[in-house]
C-alpha cells in the first residue's frame, strides 16, 4: 500500500474509534480510488475491514462495560435481517447507482455531524436523567415496550443500508440509541461499535461468493485500520468531539461530491 492509503487506513480506525461511526465512509473511498478496487468488490471490503476493526474495538468497550448488553441484542438482531436483505439487493443494484446512493448517505451524514439537535445534546452528557428519561431508559429494559420496537424498526432500517452501500451506520445507529432507549453518549458509541461489528460481520458474509476479494489487500488495510482504532480509542476522552465531528462532516461533503463527478463523468 502506499502512503495515502495507510493514512486512510489509520484515519478509518481513527474516527470508527473515537466516534462508534464513520469508518466505512472513509474506507470504501480509499478502497476504489487509493488502492484500485472494483466498486462491489470494495464494497464488500470496506465491510469486512469495519467488522473486525469494529469488533475488537467493541470487545474492548465491553470489557469495561460500556456496552449496553439489553439493547445491543435487539437492535444488532434485527439489524442482521436488514442487512442480509440489503446485500442481495446490493448484488444486483449496478455500482454506479450504489456509489450514487453511498455518497447521499455521506451528505446525510455530515449533516448530521453538524447538526446536534437539543433532545440528542441533554441526554449526551449523561447526567443524572430526567423522569421522562427515567422511564424511557426502563422501558427499554422489557422486551415488549414500544421502545424496543423503535429499536428493532431502526436495526432493520440500518441493516438494509448497510447491504446496499457498505456503510455501517454508526452515525444513524448512536443517535437512534440516545434517543430510543435514553443510554448516556458514551454508551451509546460503546453499543453503537458492537452493533456495527455485527452488521458488517453479516454484510460482509451476504457479498463473499457473489463478489471478488482481494485478500491480500483487505488483510493490509484492515491491520492499519486497527491501530488507528486503538489511536482513536485513547484518545476519545482527550479531543473536542464536536470540534472533530464538524471537520470530519465537511471531509464527507468534499469526498462525496468528488465520487458523485466521478459516477457522471464516468471515471
Amino acid at each position: 500500500m502506499d502512503i495515502l492509503a495507510i493514512l486512510a487506513g489509520l484515519g478509518t480506525g481513527f474516527v470508527l474509534g473515537l466516534l462508534g461511526s464513520g469508518g466505512s465512509i472513509i474506507a470504501l473511498p480509499a478502497l476504489l480510488y487509493l488502492l484500485h478496487v472494483a466498486p462491489k468488490s470494495a464494497i464488500a471490503m470496506s465491510l469486512g475491514v469495519v467488522a473486525i476493526t469494529a469488533t475488537l474495538a467493541a470487545v474492548n468497550h465491553a470489557r469495561r462495560g460500556n456496552v449496553d448488553l439489553r439493547v445491543a441484542p435487539v437492535f444488532a438482531s434485527f439489524g442482521m435481517l436488514g442487512t442480509f436483505t440489503g446485500t442481495r439487493l446490493g448484488v444486483a443494484i449496478p455500482a454506479v447507482v450504489q456509489l450514487s446512493f453511498f455518497a447521499l448517505v455521506m451528505y446525510a451524514a455530515a449533516w448530521r455531524m453538524q447538526r446536534k439537535p437539543a433532545a440528542l445534546a441533554s441526554l449526551a452528557v449523561g447526567p443524572v436523567p430526567s423522569a421522562d428519561a427515567t422511564l424511557t431508559l426502563h422501558g427499554c429494559r422489557d422486551y415488549f415496550s414500544p421502545c424496543m420496537a423503535g429499536i428493532a424498526l431502526a436495526g432493520v432500517s440500518v441493516g438494509l443500508l448497510t447491504g446496499v452501500v457498505g456503510v455501517g451506520g454508526g452515525f444513524l445507529i448512536v443517535p437512534a440509541l440516545v434517543l430510543l432507549s435514553g443510554i448516556p453518549m458514551k454508551q451509546a458509541v460503546a453499543t453503537s461499535l458492537a452493533i456495527v461489528a455485527v452488521n458488517s460481520s453479516v454484510g460482509f458474509a451476504g457479498y463473499l461468493g457473489s463478489v471478488p476479494i482481494s485478500w491480500n489487500i483487505m488483510a493490509g488495510f484492515t491491520a492499519v485500520t486497527v491501530l488507528g482504532s486503538v489511536a482513536g480509542a485513547r484518545f476519545s476522552s482527550r479531543l473536542t468531539q464536536e470540534a472533530l465531528k464538524r471537520g470530519f462532516a465537511w471531509f464527507l461533503v468534499v469526498v462525496a461530491t468528488y465520487i458523485l463527478f466521478k459516477n457522471v463523468t464516468g471515471g
